[in-house]
């Protein structure tokens, strides 16, 4: 890697012919081994440049990427101008392109801010462009907000390496179902906004929308949602934006980067259990033992799976660690706009292929669990019924995607104002037939009974 700022030497192939000197001015984007992406200058004019480098795939990315910005600015939708292509010193295929100046991408702007009406502001914005660019033809294979820049009220195209082109129209069907993935980042339970977005789509397309469109767009939310998670749950084990990756041959990590950076993360690893010994015990059994500890001013909860000789190691070493698995079904609900504690890292501890242990943190909750609100004589009747149909639209929640807790009993669950937080997740699971999620659902109630008492009884038990 360069130190930034550095020159680059493109000898150029398109356009016209000899060396053009670039200045790369920040590093926007690293894929390693893949491609770079970086803020530049070319002749005093600011640019994009990406890197392609893979040994056998770059040429092909590259063909991929210029040809499809030049198909967008042929069809006149908003995308960055293809300035040139060419070849740098180390054999990496570079193409130059405009720089949107002042712009950010919608994903930015979308979790920059937790005002509803302004994210559904954004998202029209962004319908209407898609809109624009399913009637010329162009479906976007990686459709996410990060592919989207935002210039005031212009929206652009980006990524045209993913963009699949068409000699007309695109048909409802693919039209509705990319529209789906789009209206994913609503919580599910926002039906509303869901709607609207709908609706605004189909005026941009100058649509009729019957009951047949709602009912397929219905479908495909819940169909693109769980594809969206899928890939979620991929890039949660791997470096992003979000997230950092720490391995070395005795553990395997993975960080919030608002949590820790590279150096925190591993001194955080050589002193956890001194911390949590040093921390406040919540609970120490035969499995786990569970610590309150402050980490850099962070008030968080370490929880440790503990080794249990060679079998137990290599039960988990083949199906995943306990700490991964609360790792990613944390994510898995975070998706699906279901409160609970935020995930911060997962670490195992292995020898060789094996692992020995593992731990799982998350930021500590201040609230009451479902257990003690029920309990609490200061809990009037009806707010025990209130929590408790909550807990019901909780489980109605889950079972649309066919996910059942494991261990569903009200010390693990949490009361937090007018919301629930679900815990303890290292035995959910996501069940592929009807009839596993009936059996598990089953499992699930039955463990909740015994906690409820009469105030489930006044819910037909949910």
């Amino acid at each position: 890697m360069h130190k930034l700022p550095f020159q680059l030497l493109i000898s150029r192939t398109s356009l016209a012919t000899g060396q053009q000197t670039i200045t790369c001015k920040e590093l926007l984007r690293d894929v390693p081994g893949n491609r770079q992406v970086y803020d530049a200058l070319w002749d005093g004019r600011e640019v994009i440049v990406k890197l392609f480098s893979h040994k056998v795939h770059a040429k092909r990315h590259f063909k991929r990427e210029w040809r499809g910005l030049t198909i967008l600015n042929q069809r006149q939708l908003s995308a960055p101008e293809p300035l040139f292509y060419g070849t740098t010193e180390d054999s990496s295929r570079a193409l130059v392109m405009e720089k949107i100046s002042e712009s950010d991408t919608a994903d930015d702007i979308f979790y920059q801010t937790e005002d509803v009406g302004k994210r559904l502001e954004l998202m029209i914005l962004v319908s209407k462009q898609l809109a624009q660019q399913h009637r010329k033809g162009v479906l976007q294979a990686d459709m996410h907000l990060g592919n989207f820049l935002l210039q005031g009220d212009r929206v652009y195209m980006t990524d045209p390496g993913q963009m699949h082109f068409y000699a007309g129209e695109l048909d409802r069907y693919k039209s509705l179902a990319q529209l789906a993935l789009l209206a994913c980042y609503f919580s599910d339970s926002d039906t509303k906004s869901a709607k609207i977005l709908l609706r605004e789509y189909g005026d941009a397309r100058q649509w009729e929308l019957g009951e047949a469109d709602e009912s397929y767009f219905e479908k495909q939310l819940i169909v693109q949602r769980k594809k969206t998670i899928r890939r979620g749950l991929k890039k949660a084990l791997r470096a992003s934006k979000r997230n950092i990756q720490v391995k070395s041959q005795t553990f395997f990590a993975v960080f919030s980067r608002d949590f820790c950076q590279d150096a925190e993360s591993a001194d955080l690893i050589r002193q956890i259990d001194t911390l949590m010994e040093k921390g406040r015990v919540l609970k120490d059994g035969n499995t786990c033992l569970v610590s309150r500890v402050t980490w850099n001013g962070k008030d968080v909860v370490i929880k440790k799976y503990k080794y249990k000789g060679f079998f137990h190691s290599l039960r988990h070493t083949i199906k995943g660690s306990r700490a991964r698995r609360s790792w990613l079904n944390a994510q898995r609900l975070g998706m699906l706009s279901i409160n609970t504690p935020t995930p911060l890292a997962f670490i195992e501890r292995r020898r060789g292929r094996f692992i020995l242990c593992s731990y799982f943190i998350a930021k500590f909750t201040d609230a009451p669990s479902l257990y003690t609100v029920l309990k609490s004589e200061d809990t009037t009747e009806s707010q025990r019924l209130e929590v408790v149909g909550k807990v019901k639209e909780l489980i109605g929640r889950l079972g649309r995607y066919k996910i059942t807790h494991g261990d569903l009993k009200h010390t693990n669950i949490f009361v937090a104002g007018d919301s629930l937080i679900l815990t303890d997740l290292d035995a959910m699971k996501v069940h592929k037939s009807n009839c596993a999620y009936r059996r598990g659902q089953a499992r699930d109630m039955d463990r909740f009974e015994k906690y409820g008492q009469r105030y489930l009884a006044a819910e037909n038990k949910i």
